[in-house]
């Protein structure tokens, strides 16, 4: 019986099976456009709202950068609550965000089409 198992996993070791195991999904990078909604400098955390209405919790690090709509820089201390902007963010395999950077900015009507406008419907 020993030697079975022991073949089993050899076999199995050669397929590369092993490999699709332990390959732990990569944390992509996203950009959104969000209305800001609270702004928890403190805690490092800022709460957003999509278009649909819908929030998303996300963090903000030392590493965070945030640009004005010329691009210059911002600090966390100069967003306030309404601003509308365009956060770069990464999500983690838990499932939380943590904003790379905040670029303030209006939603501009091709910029809406782009990007929720099924491209039938333009």
């Amino acid at each position: 019986m020993k030697s079975r198992l022991l073949i089993a996993f050899l076999l199995l070791a050669g397929t590369g099976l092993e490999t699709a195991v332990s390959a732990a999904p990569v944390p992509t990078d996203r950009e959104e456009f969000f209305i800001l909604s609270s702004i928890d400098a403190a805690h490092g955390r800022i709460v957003l709202k999509r278009p649909t209405e819908v929030t998303l919790l996300m963090q903000v690090t030392a590493q965070t950068a945030y640009r004005d709509e010329q691009g210059k820089p911002l600090r966390l201390a100069d967003l306030r609550t309404g601003d509308t902007g365009y956060i770069t963010y990464r999500q983690d395999t838990a499932g939380g965000s943590t904003a790379l950077l905040v670029r303030l900015g209006p939603m501009t009507v091709p910029e809406l089409q782009r990007r929720y406008l099924k491209p039938g419907l333009r």
